[in-house]
């Protein structure tokens, strides 16, 4: 930082210290508490170190105390103790601790840091100050409005006070309640500007992102709770208006909203809006034409005699909508016609628009929830804040777990099955996903499989769903083909829904496909709205309606309609139909199937179809070179492989000997999941890039039981530490090792990186080239990996070891290789060893038998020294390069 920058940045904290003197030390509490979301999950995701020497020097708290703290106890609580002891200690402890936040903003930039920091510095004291009492205590209301606010709030109270959990399907046992004060778990909101067209599976992408965000680090998330969302953004340098929450199916946004409204219902929640309305997209599909006040009263018909009251002072007021992927309404933002009365009627979507306008109630807050896909196709421009639900992150997962079992043993006990299976962990970010594998397992842990073929631990998601139907079939028949006629027409059903993007049904779309909402089974799969006279129906879960769409082309099989969805399929840009061939290919799989074969009737025909479509798409994994979307498509149809675990069925569409390039793309430990079995499938693979990839340890040990039969594998630039080396070179050992040239250059490994490789290759006889330049080898455990390469058995014939920080003192183990009778080339050039270690390097030169070519450049070498080099004539062939 030059003197001029360091001048600003210390104007700058001396302006913040002088504001956050002019609070009292009660008014500096208040506020303190009002950031206290943010501040322990800043403590959290900082680097410990920097952050806690930063406060030692602005605080007498002992940050060896706290370092010693977060090893022990985990980060969250951590960050939990530790801002409420900054806050026990005083004025002087609160002051230092937000001056220590405010100095690392500029080399720590993490955007929660940044909205506190900015918030306190944007907003006048006495506005910070009004704003918080206003959402602690509320506006001041005439005795009218405050009785009928009451009424109000009572009756949110009494719909958004309990949590109801489906009764498990196909059982006899009620839906069961739970207080949402008891049973809710945090969702985890980030703050997005993602409005892309999508082109993944929108459960896929977030799965993977998820993933991402949990392999690499949390520090670029802005994680909004609750209380953040009307608050100052540093990101529009104001307080926003219109939020636009987006989240997959069943991630939680209604469930999230529930929340929302009964926090402000007991007054934990934004007390400065006098009246909370909140709608459900799904019933307003009723409504035709109305007016702003008559799509109030529909909802709220007690609010009658004081509305026009009410809806004069919009400031005081919050619309919350939900579910604006299910609405029938067009919402068009650019040619919607400019309306401004309550009362007069207007096509829903807009009025809508015209509330997001601010044509209508100018001042007023809106809040709505939609899927992602579908804000990728309208102009959401007109949201000032997005955020995005990405579920639950790990600790989330293992506690709906444990609320889930209610019993410790059984909930770690499916918690670690469920860890130890990638593809299953990384769907359980979603709530409703949790649900299922939830329910599934508790059935499976009961009773044993002889007793029950629904007692069965899966290990894929075909699997996952194959038992969770035949746990409903279970219930209701043990007939083979009972199930079949009322599985038809559901399976039609969600078939259509999933080619055209619907999950809410209308009553006329059940009856067009001849779904009978008698039926035993249509219950088990089948939820109706029950919030108001208009019904609509929806499956259960997204992901069980793409099951059933797969499903039902194997129990009632028509070759021109399968592959009509085949081709459909192919077109799809936005990825929807990415579940629903997973799906269709892990039927395939007679294992997974065999546990529905005591209820259905399977055609073989419906696989050998599939097929012919995968065939068809062989020519694109077997290009070399592709973009990042033939990438993506290509983990696709690895991911619909890996669903069928037909490791022939592999062989014979990719073959062996293939290339296959990943570098500069994003792998997520899923996804190293199924490349493993890929590679293990294809028996021998020519090449493995992945170069660039940046992959965390979870992904190497994720690869690793399929590395062992690649010929090269290019894992260079990937910033890989010391301890992701073992599950890389556990391949090397392997005996049937078909491993010849392992690049892992450019990786800032360490000397402990050679400790791993030396232990892992005793008996290797396949690697031919070994590439470790450009990493940091210096270190007593460089000696381990020389005595390795040393063997008599060993293969080697390159090693690159240019640019690796060696010395003089590693010199002497470099004479080692004198041993090895097929090392041919040398490379240690770029490195320090000086004229103290040539005369062991020349000793290995002398004394190797095979050594054909050794390069010595940009080694500190004397003139002499370089002269005696070039002097070396032991074998008429051999070069050595010693250059300055």
């Amino acid at each position: 930082m030059d003197q001029t920058s360091g001048e600003q940045v210390e104007g700058d904290l001396q302006k913040f210290r002088q504001k956050l003197s002019k609070y009292e030390m009660h008014e500096l509490r208040m506020m303190y508490e009002y950031f206290r979301d943010d501040l322990v999950y800043i403590a959290q995701v900082l680097d410990t170190q920097s952050f806690l020497a930063e406060l030692k020097s602005r605080t007498d708290l002992n940050a060896e105390h706290y370092e010693s703290m977060k090893r022990d106890l985990g980060a969250s609580e951590f960050s939990e103790r530790l801002v409420q002891d900054v806050l026990e200690k005083g004025r002087e402890a609160v002051i230092g601790f937000l001056e220590c936040l405010h100095s690392l903003q500029t080399n720590h930039p993490n955007h929660n840091l940044l909205a506190v920091i900015g918030e306190i510095q944007q907003v006048e004291v006495q506005a910070m100050k009004d704003q918080i009492l206003l959402d602690e205590f509320g506006c001041s209301l005439s005795p009218e409005i405050k009785e009928i606010q009451g009424t109000h709030k009572q009756y949110l109270l009494e719909r958004t006070h309990s949590l109801v959990e489906c009764n498990p399907p196909g059982s006899t046992l009620e839906s069961q309640s739970f207080l949402i004060s008891e049973r809710y778990v945090n969702l985890v909101v980030v703050s997005t500007e993602n409005f892309r067209r999508r082109t993944q599976h929108e459960l896929i992408e977030i799965g993977e992102k998820h993933e991402s965000y949990l392999c690499k680090t949390q520090r670029g998330l802005e994680r909004v709770s609750p209380k953040r969302l009307f608050r100052w953004s540093h990101q529009i340098k104001r307080v926003p208006n219109f939020i636009m929450i987006s989240g997959v199916p069943g991630v939680g946004k209604t469930t999230l909203m529930q929340k929302f409204v009964w926090d402000w219902v007991n007054g934990k929640l934004y007390q400065r809006f006098a009246f909370v309305f909140f709608f459900k997209f799904r019933e307003l599909n009723r409504l035709g034409e109305v007016s702003l006040e008559e799509m109030i009263l529909q909802q709220y018909p007690y609010l009658s005699s004081q509305l026009e009251n009410i809806l004069k002072v919009p400031e005081q007021l919050l619309f919350i909508f939900d579910g604006l992927d299910e609405s029938r309404h067009q919402m068009n933002f650019a040619s919607s016609p400019r309306y401004t009365n309550a009362k007069q009627k207007q096509d829903l979507g807009v009025v809508l628009v015209n509330l997001l306008r601010q044509s209508l109630l100018k001042g007023c807050s809106v809040l709505m929830t939609s899927r992602p896909a579908k804000l990728a196709f309208i102009g959401a421009d007109i949201f000032q804040f997005v955020c995005e639900i990405m579920g639950f992150f790990h600790e989330e997962r293992k506690l709906y777990f444990v609320q889930f079992f209610g019993n410790r043993d059984l909930s770690d006990k499916a918690f670690k099955h469920v860890k130890d299976n990638e593809a299953l962990y990384t769907f359980c970010y979603n709530p409703s996903f949790c649900w299922i594998i939830c329910t599934v397992l508790s059935m499976s842990f009961k009773v044993q499989p002889e007793q029950n073929p629904a007692a069965f631990l899966p290990k894929t998601v075909t699997q996952l769903f194959v038992a969770f139907i035949c746990n409903i079939l279970s219930n209701h028949t043990q007939e083979r083909d009972y199930a079949r006629n009322p599985l038809m027409p559901l399976g039609w059903l969600a078939e259509y829904g999933v080619m055209n993007q619907i999950i809410v049904f209308e009553r006329q779309d059940l009856e067009s496909f001849n779904v009978k909402t008698s039926s035993h089974l249509y219950t088990s799969f089948m939820v109706e709205s029950t919030q108001s006279s208009y019904v609509n129906f929806s499956f259960l879960h997204l992901t069980v309606q793409e099951f059933m769409a797969a499903l039902v082309h194997y129990i009632d099989y028509d070759p021109e309609k399968l592959q009509k969805s085949l081709n459909k399929a192919k077109l799809f840009e936005d990825g929807r139909a990415e579940i629903f061939l997973r799906f269709l290919f892990g039927l395939s799989d007679g294992s997974t199937r065999a546990l529905l074969k005591t209820f259905l009737n399977f055609s073989t025909e419906a696989f050998k179809n599939a097929i012919t479509w995968l065939h068809q798409k062989s020519p694109l994994v077997k290009k070399l070179a592709k973009d990042a979307c033939e990438r993506r498509e290509t983990l696709n149809i690895f991911n619909c492989l890996f669903e069928s675990r037909n490791k022939a069925l592999v062989l014979e569409i990719l073959g062996q000997n293939m290339t296959f390039d990943f570098s500069r793309f994003n792998l997520t430990p899923l996804d190293c999941t199924v490349l493993a079995f890929i590679l293990v499938s294809c028996k021998e693979t020519e090449c493995l890039d992945l170069e660039k990839c940046y992959l965390e340890t979870e992904c190497w040990e994720r690869l690793s039981p399929g590395l062992h039969a690649v010929q090269t594998l290019r894992l260079m630039s990937n910033e890989m530490k010391d301890e992701d080396i073992p599950s890389i070179a556990s391949a090397l050992e392997q005996p049937d090792c078909k491993i010849q040239n392992l690049s892992l250059s450019i990786n800032s490994l360490t000397h402990t990186a050679c400790k791993h490789l030396a232990c892992k290759m005793t008996n290797n006889q396949s690697l031919k080239t070994l590439n470790l330049t450009y990493n940091n080898l210096n270190g007593p455990h460089f000696q381990d990996l020389m005595v390795a390469l040393s063997r008599p058995t060993c293969k080697i014939e390159t090693l690159l070891l240019y640019h690796t920080h060696l010395t003089h003192e590693d010199s002497q183990f470099l004479e080692l290789l004198s041993s090895n009778p097929s090392l041919t080339l040398l490379s240690i050039s770029f490195n320090n060893i000086t004229d103290a270690g040539s005369k062991h390097i020349i000793t290995l030169i002398e004394n190797s038998s095979s050594l054909i070519d050794v390069r010595l450049r940009a080694n500190g070498f004397s003139q002499e020294v370089r002269k005696s080099f070039q002097g070396l004539k032991n074998k008429a062939d051999l070069n050595v390069e010693v250059g300055v």
